[in-house]
């Protein structure tokens, strides 16, 4: 009997729980689902993501909340696909970030594990980033290792990258498991998501469309690169707490002040022309520093459906003749990989074998990663 796995998964970008049914040995995804959020429990839940008054009583009440979403989204899943429950192992919920500060040890996720299997009557693994940051890692980013596992050939080498509301890499050498690492690269959605709302009343850019109708303001792109994360060597991560859209506005008030000319106008979609340009620069500047001479890149995410993005990182990459396509192309969408990835944890957690790679987290060695919340 097919043994099966549900990966839950939320990103930086906040754009809804996707929800994957998946086996492994071969892979094959049985069913998806993505759910909405309740738009106050959205804001909530971004609110959360920085320092406020009576934190602790909004986060327990937004725990709850995000829970029972995403325990009776599983349970919707599994009867509209009728999908046999004695085949279900387990689920994989990764749950929301809601704080990410590896340079002082921890993580927090929330969407409790304890409500989620008495709504599914299912066990679930959860807490998955701990483990590794208790072993000296960042506890990010976690899909290295499946993506090692699904996707590295043998003779090319392959970048898999993620464009969520974080940009992550995972750098895959043609035929050398040992030698695989990533790293968050800096913003990708979560920028020029929270600016294409302010100015445009739409949760993104659709297909980069606005970005696309703007340009650059390279004075204004140096003062954003200059952000010590930038600098940084891997192994590091980073998330809402180092980009946000605060720090975008005090970024462009001191940059206003301190000009002496500007090169262009510094209008909405200029600005948004300008995060497009951050994100794939620096992505750029992750694939040509990896060692590896050319091959394919593989996107997944949200990010993934940003014409205007993948067109211009296939222009940034030209000079190495690197490829850049979807996962589509590797037979996974684009939208389900990480929800895929979190039942792959699950999987790789309950047949006690570690989840990390220490050359990508920076932890002390491998982990079995999880906690597991029994029925």
């Amino acid at each position: 009997m097919t043994a099966i796995y549900i990966g839950v998964m939320t990103g930086t970008s906040m754009d809804g729980v996707d929800i994957v049914a998946a086996s492994f040995d071969p892979l094959q995804l049985h069913a998806t689902l993505t759910l909405s959020f309740d738009p106050d429990l959205r804001d909530e839940l971004m609110a959360l993501t920085l320092p406020d008054d009576n934190e602790i009583d909004r986060m327990g009440k937004a725990d709850v909340a995000l829970a029972q979403m995403i325990g009776h989204g599983i349970n919707r899943l599994i009867k509209e696909h009728q999908l046999d429950r004695s085949q279900i192992r387990a689920i994989g919920s990764h749950g929301q970030t809601i704080r990410h500060r590896p340079e002082h040890g921890f993580t927090l996720q929330i969407g409790d594990p304890n409500i989620i299997t008495e709504i599914t009557q299912l066990p679930v693994v959860s807490d998955f980033r701990r483990r590794d940051m208790a072993a000296g890692g960042q506890g990010a980013p976690l899909v290295p290792a499946f993506h090692q596992d699904m996707f590295q050939h043998d003779s090319i080498h392959r970048v898999i990258l993620n464009l969520g509301g974080i940009a992550n890499v995972s750098m895959l050498p043609a035929a050398q498991p040992e030698k695989v690492y990533g790293f968050d690269t800096g913003p990708a959605n979560i920028l020029m998501d929270a600016w294409c709302e302010r100015y445009t009343g739409q949760p993104y850019d659709e297909n980069g469309n606005w970005a696309a109708y703007g340009q650059p303001i390279r004075s204004l792109l140096d003062r954003l690169q200059a952000h010590e994360y930038f600098s940084k060597e891997p192994p590091k991560s980073t998330g809402r707490e180092d980009f946000n859209l605060e720090w975008l506005d005090e970024q462009i008030a001191d940059w206003r002040n301190d000009l002496a000319y500007q090169e262009l106008e510094d209008t909405p979609e200029n600005v948004q022309a300008t995060l497009l340009k951050l994100t794939t620069r620096a992505i750029k500047k992750a694939i040509y520093r990896s060692g590896m001479d050319t091959g394919e890149v593989y996107v997944c995410g949200g990010g993934a459906y940003n014409s205007y993005l993948l067109e211009q990182l296939r222009w940034r990459l030209r000079k190495h003749e690197w490829s850049v396509q979807t996962t589509a192309d590797l037979g996974i969408n684009p939208t389900w990989v990480e929800a895929t990835a979190f039942a792959w944890l699950a999987m790789r957690f309950l047949n006690q074998q570690s989840g990390n790679f220490p050359a990508v987290t920076g932890a002390k060695g491998y982990r079995i990663l999880g906690t597991l919340t029994a029925v």
